[in-house]
């Protein structure tokens, strides 16, 4: 798997899952239990993931929604 999306931003996070769910891409929601140890100030971001099958599908669905910028950097040089 691999992530597509690293945020504190729990709209965002609600939007990027409906995209993929609409889309039939499975994905995982990482990190949401830390994320309520941290007494819920959200301090610790979430993260979206997908498996690497359907990553670059993820990609342009995001670009096309104009979340681009909200794409995590972490896969993006392999895409080069």
């Amino acid at each position: 798997m691999k992530e597509l999306l690293r945020t504190n931003n729990p709209a965002l996070i609600n939007y990027v899952e409906n995209l993929m769910s609409q889309a039939n891409i499975d994905y995982l929601l990482a990190d949401q239990h830390a994320s309520v140890m941290d007494g819920s100030i959200g301090a610790l971001p979430r993260r979206i993931l997908v498996p690497d099958d359907d990553f670059n599908q993820a990609l342009r669905i995001m670009r096309e929604a104009d979340l681009g910028d909200e794409i995590s950097r972490t896969h993006l040089k392999d895409q080069k």
